[in-house]
């Protein structure tokens, strides 16, 4: 499964750190909690000090929101929001053993993750300045038009998987009971950002072969 971005994210934001990785074998019936609960330790652990605002990783994408003329506190990005609702809450949602793995390893890094059902991605994934024509599905079941100019994650058919780049996944790609193979994608651009987002993949890479021994990681 290919991302890219348009020469113009690197050009704005050359500060950016990037790592996927292409999964096949998931399935629904795997149980990934004591992984999560070792990565809610390491949130746990962060919040205690002090809120997620204040994180290097959530200040980072909130000056980018900020450059991009969207408000921080309004649209937040993935890490963020879900720090966010942690913070009060104390639980994390129980959605996919996958889902849950990768938000948990969202709030221990403050690093957003995505995870996309790869059958539902229609050639590329490109993260690029949306035209204004393409199609967004929301958790909701409608259909929105991201703005012009707006950060999307696009496919070839010219569907939005994402919107305000890091802020809100589509449902149309979202992983599902039958999923069975996905992309994720963890970027960050924090000063530590490269050593950040390969000790992440690493984690997880670990914990799916776990979780997941008879899946295998393609290309």
């Amino acid at each position: 499964m290919q991302l890219c971005y348009a020469p113009e994210m690197h050009t704005r934001f050359g500060q950016l750190r990037t790592v996927t990785m292409s999964i096949n074998g998931i399935h629904a019936n795997a149980d990934s909690s004591a992984h999560i609960a070792r990565l809610l330790a390491v949130a746990d652990k962060r919040l205690a000090t002090c809120r997620e605002g204040e994180f290097a990783e959530i200040k980072a994408w909130r000056r980018a929101f900020s450059e991009l003329g969207l408000k921080p506190t309004q649209y937040r990005c993935a890490s963020e929001s879900l720090l966010r609702r942690y913070r009060k809450s104390g639980e994390l949602p129980t959605l996919h053993p996958m889902i849950d793995l990768c938000n948990a390893v969202s709030l221990a890094f403050a690093i957003p993750v995505a995870v996309f059902d790869i059958d539902q991605i229609s050639g590329a994934l490109t993260v690029r300045p949306a035209r204004g024509d393409e199609f967004y599905e929301t958790f909701s079941g409608e259909t929105e038009h991201p703005e012009p100019g707006e950060i999307i994650f696009a496919d070839d058919s010219g569907r939005a998987h994402a919107r305000r780049w890091t802020h809100r996944q589509s449902d149309w790609s979202a992983v599902k009971q039958s999923t069975s193979r996905v992309l994720i994608v963890a970027e960050a651009l924090h000063e530590t950002a490269q050593d950040d987002v390969e000790r992440l993949i690493y984690t997880l890479t670990d914990a799916i072969s776990q979780i997941w021994p008879t899946a295998t990681q393609t290309d």
